[in-house]
């Protein structure tokens, strides 16, 4: 494990909430470097370890909070992009080159949960989150068919990069919205009220998208409505983010880790040194904030709770 702060970190208050999130003394720790892009980590805290994807690497690597080692979780992976776990501890994957939704059980095996929308392939899902009803959101942008570096170049069967929902009972997958450039990351609000989502067109087009939007969440949980535009992405695009329990996004950017009310008012900036794709709480008490760098994994000790 690599201690001391590290250079080019730090926090930028902005609004003086930020301040309540963290004690004086916080730092940011690297644990681990080596990855080509890291992304999609995923905690499990039966086992105090973390899950998290070398994307361009093709394998899903795994940090344990018991002693720091990290070892290879699984390679080939599929090129594996987003991840999380679901309501019975196992790995949700979302999947580049199978362009599928798995879930990998208790005992090894993956199952295969979505690959198809209306009979055709879909493009490469690429983040996914789990309601508390069992089902699955995910986001489904071109990333992984547009070239042989995340996946396998392949056309495109979709009429777009949209975002879909898994029904838990019947497995359908249905489109809860369309009118996406590139979606990305996605995350509920602590009350289920709000799906939050990331468009980072801004990969693709200096003139797309580089924003979260804010939907309302359907009575049944089965739809959304709304999307205005929540807040607009300083430096580089936002990817991956997480709520914590006040409500508040916090969400990769160029300039590190930035952190939102839920009204979509900046309240502060942890830097880091290198571009970050995603990001998840964990921790025995959900108070560590896990960071993928583009090459590293970091670690922060926060006095919130994701």
């Amino acid at each position: 494990m690599f201690y001391g702060q590290i250079e080019g970190s730090g926090f930028e208050i902005v609004e003086p909430e930020f301040a309540s999130c963290f004690v004086g003394h916080a730092r940011l720790d690297r644990l681990w470097t080596g990855c080509r892009w890291a992304e999609g980590p995923a905690w499990f805290a039966a086992g105090r370890y973390l899950i998290w994807s070398d994307l361009p690497n093709d394998r899903l690597l795994r940090w344990d909070e018991t002693d720091g080692s990290v070892s290879v979780f699984r390679h080939p992976s599929g090129y594996a992009n987003g991840n999380t776990v679901d309501h019975q501890g196992r790995l949700l994957t979302c999947e580049h080159q199978t362009r599928a939704i798995t879930r990998t059980e208790h005992d090894g095996r993956i199952t295969v949960l979505a690959d198809r929308h209306e009979g055709k392939r879909l493009n490469s899902p690429n983040d996914l989150v789990v309601h508390s009803d069992g089902a699955i959101w995910f986001t489904d942008p071109d990333y992984g068919i547009m070239a042989d570096y995340e996946g396998a170049r392949a056309p495109s069967e979709q009429s777009g990069c949209h975002v879909y929902r898994l029904d838990p009972q019947s497995g359908k997958v249905h489109c809860v919205t369309n009118d996406f450039h590139h979606p990305n990351g996605l995350a509920f609000s602590p009350d289920e009220r709000f799906l939050y989502i990331a468009d980072s067109g801004f990969t693709e087009d200096p003139q797309a998208p580089r924003h979260i939007r804010r939907f309302t969440v359907n009575k049944d949980a089965k739809g959304l409505s709304g999307g205005e535009v929540l807040m607009t992405c300083p430096a580089g695009f936002f990817d991956g983010f997480r709520v914590d329990e006040a409500g508040r996004l916090w969400t990769s950017s160029a300039q590190g880790i930035l952190c939102f009310d839920p009204q979509g008012l900046l309240l502060g900036r942890i830097r880091v040194p290198e571009m970050v794709s995603n990001l998840c709480f964990g921790g025995l008490n959900r108070n560590r904030l896990f960071i993928c760098g583009t090459t590293s994994l970091y670690a922060m000790y926060l006095k919130i709770n994701g």
